[in-house]
């Protein structure tokens, strides 16, 4: 699903048959502006969603942005103005800042947790743990707030996790198959494998073939002991009950990745308006 494809599924799910509230109480041509308004501290993500609402629900619009993706916001800020056909204005308002509001609290957890990474190796990671058919928002938040988007979907790379491996009859099953599956389909996937203990990780070690050892609920005296271990031949990533209490301890281990659901599935939004004026 691209950008315009959610926008549109999100307008047809919230008009239905009309706005009948707008197209009863507001004159047909009346032409009104509003504006987008900070209630509360944060990063700024989802400017670039709302323009392509407004230029869906209405390409005559003239919207001005004075805040980008991207920037610390505060109490009392003008994001952006909006002037057009007040009727329009109003069956964009919801959407605009249901999305914005969320991927600014996304972006903003996120910046508080990749500011505790600083002076590490390490980069955080995102996952697949987003709302369903909102997922291109919120890894757009993400990285607006400064982390690395991982696969957008289950068809952009190999993660061999423990279900897969246990289904698979083992390590070494599950990564043979994968080579001969991208062998046969002539595709181009990154192989990635996720290991619970240090004989799982000598084993992907010894099979090879992989691009990326996933490192799952270790301590972070464990990750460090198998970065050691894999001494450079794979990237490494850290993932499983890591949070803005421990995170920095993972990340001084010397891994290379540290993924975290949390940054998406665990953000309160961020406080928006949209006010006329």
């Amino acid at each position: 699903m691209n950008l315009q494809e959610f926008i549109q599924l999100a307008l047809a799910e919230d008009i239905g048959d009309g706005d009948h509230t707008s197209l009863s109480t507001i004159p047909a041509d009346a032409q009104k502006r509003a504006r987008l308004l900070v209630k509360e501290t944060g990063i700024l993500a989802g400017v670039y969603v709302a323009k392509a609402i407004f230029a869906e629900v209405d390409p005559n619009f003239v919207v001005d942005v004075l805040i980008q993706d991207g920037a610390s916001i505060k109490p009392g800020d003008i994001v952006l103005t909006v002037s057009g056909n007040a009727r329009n204005i109003l069956t964009a308002e919801r959407l605009v800042l249901n999305c914005m509001q969320r991927m600014s609290g996304i972006a903003t957890h996120t910046r508080e947790l990749v500011n505790l990474l600083e002076g590490t190796r390490a980069k955080l990671l995102d996952t697949r743990k987003t709302t369903p058919n909102f997922r291109i928002c919120e890894k757009m938040a993400t990285k607006i707030g400064g982390a690395v988007n991982h696969r957008f979907g289950l068809y952009d790379m190999i993660l061999i996790k423990d279900n897969h491996v246990d289904y698979a009859g083992g390590i070494e099953a599950a990564i043979t198959k994968s080579v001969v599956y991208l062998k046969e389909t002539g595709r181009q996937l990154r192989i990635e494998v996720e290991t619970r203990n240090r004989a799982e990780v000598e084993e992907v070690l010894r099979v090879g073939q992989i691009d990326i050892i996933l490192l799952d609920n270790f301590s972070p005296e464990g990750i460090r002991e198998m970065v050691r271990l894999i001494d450079g031949r794979f990237i490494t990533e850290a993932s499983g009950g890591i949070d803005e209490t421990n995170l920095r301890a993972y990340a001084e281990t010397g891994v290379d990745f540290i993924s975290s659901g949390a940054l998406t599935h665990q953000v309160k939004s961020l406080d928006l308006s949209l006010k006329a004026y």
